[in-house]
């Protein structure tokens, strides 16, 4: 059940990632925040109601809430037109507590596939943080390019191939995005900065900004 909801973060992450670069309005992402928010919230419920006291199983389950709260609150806020701070300083919170999974999973859970993902995501939250809650507005066409690589590299596939049953070779896989995920977002930095050679200017607009993942 988790893994089904784990398929959707993708695509509400890949929406809001299309929202802060300005091709996707900010009320017609709304329903998709609020929609993938809701099952992100019904999920772990239904999870840890039926988990028998399981401590792995509730641990596991717990997470889904960051994402729930936080699709809810993008869209209620991109509905009512409200300031981006609460998201973005909520996004702040999440980034720190998803370091805390981050180890779960590698030390408790055993998954370390999902506790290199759980970095992805803490690094993704701590853009948002600072794109919404800071202000920092040169960093949403950066965000939002992250965003997107995210939606599919530790959501939509990663969901796809254990619902297939073709996920394997979970050290390699661990490796391979933890080394990815410097190298790319490192050089996508390098190539959107503004103050780098060549790089285009960042221009977002103001119903971009409420859009984190």
């Amino acid at each position: 059940m988790g893994l089904v909801g784990l398929l959707y973060v993708g695509a509400v992450l890949f929406i809001n990632g299309l929202l802060l670069l300005g091709v996707v309005d900010g009320r017609a992402a709304a329903p998709i925040n609020l929609f993938v928010g809701a099952l992100q919230v019904v999920t772990p419920t239904f999870l840890i109601f039926t988990a028998n006291d399981d401590p792995r199983v509730i641990l596991a389950a717990s997470g889904l809430y960051l994402f729930g709260f936080t699709y809810l609150y993008v869209g209620i806020n991109l509905l009512a037109g409200l300031d981006t701070t609460g998201v973005g300083w909520f996004s702040l919170f999440v980034a720190v507590v998803a370091l805390g999974y981050s180890w779960a999973n590698f030390a408790i859970l055993g998954d370390s596939p999902f506790g290199v993902i759980w970095l992805y995501w803490s690094f993704l939250w701590a853009l948002f943080f600072l794109l919404l809650g800071l202000k920092h507005d040169w960093l949403a066409r950066y965000t939002g390019w992250v965003t997107i690589i995210q939606a599919w590299v530790t959501a939509a596939i990663p969901a796809f191939l254990l619902l297939t049953d073709l996920w394997r070779y979970e050290g390699a896989i661990a490796v391979g995005l933890a080394v990815g995920g410097v190298v790319v977002f490192g050089a996508l930095y390098a190539f959107i900065h503004p103050r780098a050679p060549g790089a285009p200017a960042a221009t977002p607009s103001r119903t971009a900004h409420p859009a984190p993942g």
